[in-house]
């Protein structure tokens, strides 16, 4: 049990203050730390729909879409039940070229895939690697420059497909 004294407003107001912030430090360690490496952005859309303006958005900038898995549909067809989860698979050789260049090892994330799901609350996430994770996890250096176009082209799209 939590408990603490007062002595005055302001005491009362500076235990309000730090119960906020140990309590916001404690959401986003545990956020964290279930989804390292994962940029995510709210969407505004159902699944599908989230799914379907980021496939369109990524051929109308020239990208090609390789697949789109459905694991709640797998999951049904396994009679089990999952919320609405989508990934899509997609990527360009001219950009993801370069980055192979600068460290092989990085072909295992490619080509980019972006999870869509829908959490326990009934919200849709659009998550994607962050390039700088893939930075570190591969020991990328000197190409700074890549990563930099990369993290800006994958915001962008989450952004036009949860808006």
């Amino acid at each position: 049990m939590l408990k603490f004294s007062a002595n005055s407003p302001e005491d009362t107001m500076r235990c309000i203050l730090r119960l906020a912030l140990i309590t916001s430090t404690l959401l986003f360690a545990m956020h964290a730390q279930a989804a390292d490496g994962l940029v995510t952005v709210k969407s505004s859309h159902d699944v599908k729909a989230t799914a379907d303006k980021l496939e369109s958005v990524l051929k109308e900038k020239g990208m090609t879409v390789m697949a789109r898995v459905n694991h709640q549909q797998g999951a049904e067809k396994a009679g089990l039940e999952l919320r609405p989860t989508e990934v899509v698979i997609f990527g360009n050789p001219r950009v993801g070229t370069p980055l192979m260049h600068c460290a092989q090892s990085v072909a295992i994330d490619l080509p980019q895939k972006a999870l869509i799901w829908e959490d326990a609350n009934g919200e849709v996430w659009l998550g994607y690697n962050n390039p700088q994770y893939l930075k570190s996890r591969h020991g990328i250096d000197g190409c700074d420059e890549v990563l930099e176009k990369i993290s800006g082209a994958l915001g962008n799209f989450a952004t036009a497909a949860t808006q």
